[in-house]
């Protein structure tokens, strides 16, 4: 069955239930790395345009080997549109891959876009690239083929460049099949990454902070170069879209 978002009810309808595979997403990484809200006071938790038609929230936490983890969301009923996302980006006392997570609703359409942000160059890592992207193959080619999937293709280079070999980012109808599809691929992926950052092997300190230094600008680039921001700068201007971009990268800001 079809569930097509004609009225902003309907659209909230498929907006609650991606936000429910989300956040069991969230609470298995709570349950095993003992997530922590960073900062305590959480100005952006839940925020809206004056006209209260694009409503948002987003939270920032620390856990065992996260240094920053994000989980956000924007809903935009009267467009149909919505987009969540649950991003971990991890200590630089381990190098497995950072984990992404985005759902998006627009029109009749599920996006969602899941994939393991690489700590190294990938051209000049092959190991790696066995590692952590070869055990992705099955699906990611499973899924290349699977009749109700389309293949989706962002129109932003930075985005496309940032991708993994093996990124899986697809659109679907809004089907029960599709967030069944959905669920179970993601939890796939979560666990396997979880069970990767629980049996690490630790980084040598000396090159430690190389590697935060990678990961802060790619965390900082990611967040300023994301095509969403300018619908929220349209819907709650550009002083309060620039706080919310900068808290996405910046754990000083409070």
């Amino acid at each position: 069955m079809v569930m097509n978002p004609q009225t902003p009810s309907d659209h909230n309808i498929l907006f609650n239930r991606s936000q429910e595979i989300l956040s069991d997403l969230y609470q298995k990484i709570d349950d095993r790395l003992a997530l922590q809200p960073q900062p305590v006071h959480q100005p952006f938790q839940s925020f809206a345009s004056p006209d209260g038609s694009f409503t948002g929230s987003l939270q920032t936490l620390i856990g065992t080997n996260i240094d920053w983890l994000i989980h956000s969301s924007i809903n935009v009923p009267s467009r149909a549109f919505g987009t969540m996302r649950l991003t971990a980006w991890l200590e630089p006392y381990i190098q497995v891959p950072h984990l992404a997570f985005e759902f998006g609703l627009f029109s009749s359409q599920l996006l969602f876009y899941i994939d393991y942000i690489p700590r190294v160059d990938l051209w000049t890592h092959p190991e790696y690239v066995e590692q952590y992207y070869k055990p992705v193959e099955p699906t990611y080619l499973q899924l290349r083929d699977h009749p109700n999937l389309t293949l989706f293709v962002s129109k932003g280079f930075y985005v496309r460049q940032v991708q993994s070999p093996t990124h899986l980012c697809f659109t679907c109808p809004t089907t029960n099949d599709s967030f069944s599809l959905l669920q179970a691929v993601a939890h796939e992926m979560c666990d396997r990454w979880l069970d990767w950052v629980e049996q690490a092997s630790p980084v040598a300190i000396e090159k430690q902070a190389d590697l935060a230094k990678r990961d802060r600008q790619m965390r900082q680039i990611t967040a300023e170069r994301d095509p969403g921001n300018a619908m929220v700068e349209k819907s709650l201007g550009a002083e309060i879209a620039g706080q919310i971009v900068r808290s996405l990268w910046d754990k000083t800001v409070n």
